[in-house]
């Protein structure tokens, strides 16, 4: 407990001495690592940074060109929280590490839990293992100057982000973010629609059918960005 709250601190001091660059929302470039998410729904396109977060991107491309993913379901789905997989079991307990035992945190002041953000799953500091979600909460209309004030000490263009685009800034700090859906939010949003149980798995499998890992040529850079 004692280091998450130094790990926290060190994030958001990090991230208040300057106005950090919002890399999630910038254009992409030839060149850059991204993952095409085949559901049952439709597909959903994230980039990755490798850079701020080599582990957990190192985790997420093995194990989806190894086929680890392929076939596994959302199995938590919370309708304006998150849209969660990666669990060969199936119900939130399972999964491991391309190294066979959970790897630490990486946390940057360049990337937060905003609307559409790609983040490890865990059960305490330093747990990472196979799991993942990604933050589906649109509404920045909560995140007013007062609120934003009196609960996240950020700066400026962190704090008016999260009101253009909603999404969860109590995980900052607490979930490494290692990607940024840039196509088929509204994948995303029709997954997090589904009717689910009292443990909110949904009553019907939406179901990961392949991860593929690809480099983005010029063009797609062209499409991606427009």
């Amino acid at each position: 407990m004692k280091k998450i709250v130094v790990c926290l601190l060190a994030f958001l001091l990090c991230a208040c001495s300057s106005a950090p660059s919002l890399i999630q929302f910038d254009d992409i470039s030839k060149g850059e690592t991204i993952a095409v998410m085949e559901t049952n729904f439709g597909d959903i396109t994230i980039r990755l940074f490798p850079e701020q977060a080599p582990k957990a991107v190192e985790n997420f491309t093995t194990h989806a060109k190894d086929g680890y993913y392929d076939g596994l379901t959302f199995h938590r789905v919370i309708n304006g929280f998150v849209i969660q997989g990666g669990d060969p079991d199936g119900d939130g307990t399972g999964g491991t590490s391309i190294w066979g035992e959970p790897f630490e945190d990486e946390f940057s002041d360049q990337l937060y839990n905003f609307n559409g953000a790609l983040s490890m799953a865990n059960s305490g500091e330093d747990s990472n293992g196979s799991q993942f979600f990604i933050v589906q909460q649109q509404d920045g209309s909560q995140y007013d100057d007062n609120t934003m004030a009196a609960n996240y000490d950020y700066p400026d263009n962190v704090k008016e982000k999260y009101q253009e685009v909603g999404g969860t800034p109590w995980l900052d700090g607490v979930h490494t973010v290692f990607g940024q859906v840039v196509d088929g939010m509204d994948v995303v949003n029709a997954i997090a629609s589904v009717r689910v149980d009292e443990n909110s798995k949904p009553l019907e499998d939406v179901i990961i059918k392949t991860i593929r890992i690809e480099t983005v040529s010029a063009e797609m850079a062209e499409q991606l960005n427009q």
